[in-house]
């Protein structure tokens, strides 16, 4: 059987008593989740929803969202995570271009989720998360479960081509893409982190970033509850929190974005905490200087910092730099987990030599076999088995990847990716605004925050505080400007196309 879900009823058979989940005081053994999961996916059942059906979630970090994964998976149903900090501008897009059936949304996210659902004509359950009988169109989390109290349902047959996921992500349109994530890509991703990181039922995972995005969920959270071990989930990142749990649980392994280790590293009273159960810790998304690697060795003393490179795509983590390397390799984001193969291209689609930049190219069971009713865009992505990534880099001679620059017109602030034609698109809307383009501008704290470059219109105009509200009300917070460079024109090459290397390149003088 190729369900993932079916993991569930190994472990419940083996070791039930064991903590598989915790939050705060609230904790679920194995027994447990295994007995809500079969409740939830016998309540969905009921609803009418069944194989290929897709489940949006829109909540935070809690034991729900887990159950709902496994249950979700359990009916050979779809299950697509939703990124909170959206407008309800893109929640809407996602919910009606994916077809999803049925929400299950946090109590304070459910009256935005009401001023988006009437056009949404496929959207036929609406389920509120927590206690208590919700009322109007919301159907009680508890409520369900309670109603089918002691249900047991047979994990549903899949094949390794069957969708489990789908994963809207900032790509290189003006809309995002939904990634699809099938049983064998995570099937394959959770088999290569257990044998890459010796992963067993010892082990605690702390996941203090959202569980919405691979690096919560994936890096490497169920994976070790597919070996038996532990989750310990933080609602919403807090540094000096992370520290608490590291210490309280044992913690063997954690995610963490750049802003999160500098927010980590910053706690003043860190050194007070014990962190030696920690046995690694699971970077990405930029290079990490020496001067920082050698901060995080003293505040993890027995840890691997492990650099790594993936992508929504290919369910995360398709390289990591080990630990014997971490200084001599520095700036390497390692080599591939079993199964991954790792090739650099120039434009035409050949292999360059070692040392050479190009393309990136990936290719294995991780990958994913395409974007939610997008075959243009899929065929560009996939090329004869390889997937382009459209990210730069080169391999050494001893087989170790380097990433020498981001996906064209990628963003990346406080982890989360932000695609500059996204923001571009609502710039153009504005009626003031002839042509806009959009890079990223440093900041100490984000990594990279957005930076707005605008050519008004002949005779009109607007100020930075008009045009930042403007795309406040279209955007997630984190992809509005923090910038608005106003410009005569913008620079761009014979053909016609903006440089936006060189907008990149110019100062930044003053705020706006």
């Amino acid at each position: 059987m190729h369900n993932f879900a079916s993991i569930l009823d190994y472990h419940s058979a083996q070791r039930p008593e064991a903590v598989a989940v915790t939050q705060d005081e609230r904790q679920l053994t194995v027994r447990e989740l295994y007995e809500r999961v079969n409740e939830l996916a016998a309540a969905l059942t009921g609803l009418g929803i069944g194989r290929g059906d897709i489940v949006a979630l829109l909540l935070h970090n809690r034991p729900e969202f887990l159950e709902l994964v496994y249950a979700v998976g359990r009916i050979g149903a779809v299950f697509l995570p939703l990124n909170y900090r959206l407008s309800e501008e893109e929640w809407g897009y996602i919910l009606e271009h994916s077809g999803a059936k049925a929400l299950v949304a946090e109590p304070d996210l459910t009256a935005p989720a009401d001023r988006i659902a009437a056009r949404l004509t496929g959207l036929k359950h609406r389920i509120r998360a927590g206690n208590g009988s919700p009322g109007g169109p919301w159907t009680g989390y508890e409520e369900l479960l309670a109603r089918h109290r002691g249900a047991r349902v047979q994990t549903a047959e899949t094949t390794p081509d069957d969708l489990q996921r789908l994963m809207y992500t900032s790509g290189t349109t003006s809309r995002p893409k939904g990634v699809c994530i099938t049983e064998g890509n995570v099937q394959a991703k959770n088999m290569a982190h257990i044998v890459h990181f010796g992963l067993t039922a010892a082990d605690t995972t702390l996941v203090c970033g959202p569980l919405y995005h691979v690096g919560g969920l994936d890096m490497p959270a169920l994976g070790v509850l597919h070996a038996g071990g532990k989750v310990v989930l933080q609602r919403r990142f807090d540094a000096a929190a992370v520290l608490r749990d590291i210490q309280r649980h044992r913690v063997t392994n954690v995610w963490l974005a750049p802003a999160m280790v500098n927010a980590v590293l910053e706690v003043p009273d860190r050194e007070r905490y014990d962190t030696s159960s920690v046995r690694f810790i699971l970077g990405g998304g930029e290079k990490t200087p020496e001067p920082l690697l050698r901060r995080i060795m003293t505040a993890f003393p027995r840890a691997w910092f492990a650099d790594a490179y993936g992508l929504t795509e290919t369910v995360s983590g398709d390289t990591f730099l080990d630990r014997e390397h971490a200084l001599s390799k520095l700036g390497s984001v390692g080599r591939p987990v079993p199964h991954v193969r790792v090739r650099i291209v120039d434009d035409t689609g050949r292999e360059v030599p070692a040392g050479v930049l190009g393309e990136i190219t990936l290719r294995g069971p991780k990958v994913f076999p395409g974007y939610w009713r997008d075959e243009r865009a899929t065929a560009a992505a996939l090329r004869d088995g390889w997937f382009r990534t459209g990210d730069i880099g080169h391999l050494d001679e001893d087989g170790f990847l380097y990433v020498d620059d981001r996906k064209k017109d990628m963003i990346v602030s406080g982890g989360e990716n932000i695609a500059t034609p996204e923001v571009e698109r609502v710039l153009y809307e504005h009626p003031a605004v002839l042509e806009a383009a959009v890079v990223g501008l440093a900041h100490p704290r984000w990594g990279e925050v957005p930076r707005a470059f605008v050519v008004f219109r002949p005779g009109v105009g607007a100020g930075a505080e008009e045009l930042r509200a403007f795309c406040r009300a279209r955007l997630a917070k984190f992809k509005v400007p923090a910038r608005f460079d106003i410009v005569g024109e913008l620079p761009r090459t014979p053909s016609g196309k903006v440089l936006k290397r060189t907008l990149r390149d110019l100062p930044a003088r003053e705020r706006s």
